[in-house]
């Protein structure tokens, strides 16, 4: 999956601190998901489809 001009966003719940995850949804095709802490770490990516019922899932 081609990463470059992803552009990453945390949460506006997030902590104030860097332990939370970023997301990209300006991809073609994926959601792209890494830790805030490690950039240039490993990205996840998912289904925008399938991201977009994760988030909408109700909080357990």
């Amino acid at each position: 999956m081609e990463l470059t001009g992803a552009a990453w966003r945390k949460s506006s719940r997030s902590a104030q601190d860097n332990n939370c995850v970023e997301v990209a949804t300006n991809l073609a095709g994926a959601v792209g998901v890494r830790d805030s802490k490690d950039p240039a770490g490993p990205v996840l990516t998912f289904d925008p489809c399938a991201w977009r019922v994760f988030v909408a899932a109700p909080p357990r």
